[in-house]
């Protein structure tokens, strides 16, 4: 028997909850600490497709990466999107657990991103520096080979199983050779400046836009756009593993919701 609060424990050795962002909402966002769990979803997102599957699958805890409650909520009713889900949550019995900009910082995102499952970077370092060493969020790091802007996007796409990204490259950049890279999983175009301050010229991220891509350009920056989904997909499994790993008796399963972003 284990109850929510153990699991719960597991996930904040794993990424503690002081790591997150002051504006952030992560940790237990629904039900009770003393739950007995037998069966547990992940998932990216806690969307309408994904808490009905919750509930079809009789799980009695769902974990996510990005948290379904942001700001302080005066009504919890069927009037609204997020309070039908938390409803619909609490009725089914489900506990609902969030670890966002924690595992981003810390135990996750960022160096699962750059690890050598995925982009297999070296001389990594943090985009964002914690206090500590070697925590923060983001990596900078040297590519496996020099690569094209187009040859990276093609990598990009196999490593993590993506149909498309975007490309904002400048036309005199076309054809230019990088040996490494910015990557920020999620979205990254607050650190735009950052990056190209610290004098890397190709940046790997999510959520750019028209006009963000432009000032990118502006700043001799080439952007990779993988969508929000895109780099931060890979929670899913991973997390699937480490409870897997760490939860003995426990059924874990993971969410079937895939990109949320099609090109037609």
């Amino acid at each position: 028997m284990v109850k929510c609060r153990e699991i719960i424990e597991r996930l904040e050795k794993l990424s503690p909850k002081n790591y997150a962002c002051d504006w952030d909402n992560v940790g237990l966002l629904v039900g009770r600490k003393e739950k007995e769990v037998h069966k547990v979803m992940v998932a990216l997102d806690a969307s309408c497709e994904v808490v009905k599957a919750a509930v079809e699958a009789k799980v009695d805890l769902l974990v996510t990466h990005h948290p379904m409650i942001f700001s302080g909520m005066k009504q919890i009713n069927e009037d609204s999107f997020t309070g039908e889900k938390i409803l619909t949550l609490a009725e089914n019995g489900i506990c609902y657990y969030a670890m966002h900009t924690n595992f981003d910082a810390v135990g996750g995102m960022a160096q699962l991103a750059a690890g050598e499952d995925y982009l297999s970077l070296t001389d990594t370092s943090p985009i964002e520096e914690g206090e500590e060493a070697g925590v923060g969020m983001g990596r900078y790091g040297k590519l496996p080979k020099p690569m094209t802007a187009e040859q990276v996007a093609v990598y990009v796409k196999e490593k993590f199983e993506l149909p498309f990204v975007m490309v904002y490259q400048a036309k005199n950049q076309r054809g230019k050779v990088f040996d490494r890279i910015a990557v920020m999983p999620g979205s990254g175009k607050s650190d735009k400046k950052l990056v190209a301050k610290n004098g890397y010229e190709l940046y790997l991220t999510g959520d750019f836009g028209h006009h963000d891509g432009l000032d990118a350009m502006d700043m001799g920056l080439t952007v990779i756009d993988a969508t929000h989904y895109g780099l931060e997909h890979i929670f899913v499994a991973f997390i699937r593993q480490y409870l897997e790993n760490t939860c003995q008796g426990v059924q874990v399963v993971a969410s079937d919701a895939t990109c949320p972003v099609q090109v037609l």
